[in-house]
């Protein structure tokens, strides 16, 4: 009787670490988009379209990000205007603004051919990093380095505001006590190396677009939901949401918004 139990005791206690490493580990791509290119690592150009108070926090974020064994990030100038945040082909360009009352702190945007991805943006809404509870340091590296993580092929570890932070930017909760959420983990590398774990034929990096992309995808602003096209995924309190703007023929525009809480 006594083996009887202590075999059901390890049988419960694997069940419950095969499901806590389920909920820690669990793939976090964001839908198998990735840039192309043929060796790793590659170097991905990064535009500083930021105001001062944001230059750290950028600088920090490339820095964490580019401790990826298969990609370095390369800070650059920036090469559009931050309110109009416009993509360029190759690269990712990072924009702050006071961007209004729009209801997001931060978004992440991709374009994409196929499954792969062929420019980016980033943006941070100092109407609302301007003002409590969201103008202070943890906050703003937590949505800067998320968002970049977005731009890489990551999607979100875990995104419960109320349970345990994982300890990665790409998890959701408050920053302010938590300092390990202004930060990648070692996850998101693991994952970013499964994500590029194969070599391409041609690249996206550096790159212009493919000549089959429709030209529409860089007439449309993209700032607010009308322009993100349909909601293709949510999660319970809405407060983290995914866009995609469907050109036909495998040509996306995607976009992944963090709210701010009250909207």
């Amino acid at each position: 009787m006594v083996r009887s139990l202590y075999v059901r005791l390890l049988t419960i206690l694997a069940v419950v670490a095969l499901g806590w490493s389920a909920t820690v580990f669990a793939n976090h791509s964001w839908g198998g988009y990735h840039w192309a290119r043929t060796a790793n690592p590659f170097t991905l150009k990064t535009g500083d379209n930021v105001s001062s108070i944001w230059d750290g926090h950028l600088d920090l974020a490339i820095s964490d990000w580019s401790q990826s064994s298969v990609l370095d990030l390369a800070e650059v100038i920036g090469g559009t205007r931050p309110r109009n945040c416009r993509a360029t082909a190759g690269r990712v360009e990072v924009c702050s603004e006071r961007y209004g009352k729009t209801g997001w702190l931060g978004i992440a945007q991709i374009w994409v051919s196929g499954s792969h991805i062929t420019q980016g943006v980033v943006k941070v809404n100092d109407t609302y990093h301007n003002s409590p509870p969201y103008n202070t340091p943890a906050w703003r590296q937590f949505v800067m380095c998320q968002e970049i993580g977005h731009t890489l092929g990551l999607t979100h570890q875990d995104e419960d505001f109320g349970n345990a932070n994982l300890g990665t930017c790409m998890d959701y909760g408050d920053p302010t006590n938590d300092s390990a959420q202004e930060h990648p983990n070692a996850h998101d590398f693991e994952q970013l190396e499964a994500i590029y774990a194969h070599l391409d034929n041609s690249t996206t990096v550096g790159a212009q677009l493919p000549s089959s992309t429709p030209p529409a995808m860089g007439q449309i602003d993209f700032d607010a939901p009308g322009q993100w096209g349909r909601l293709v995924r949510s999660n319970r309190d809405g407060r983290v949401q995914e866009y995609e703007l469907d050109f036909g023929r495998g040509h996306k525009v995607l976009t992944h918004v963090l709210w701010a809480n009250a909207r």
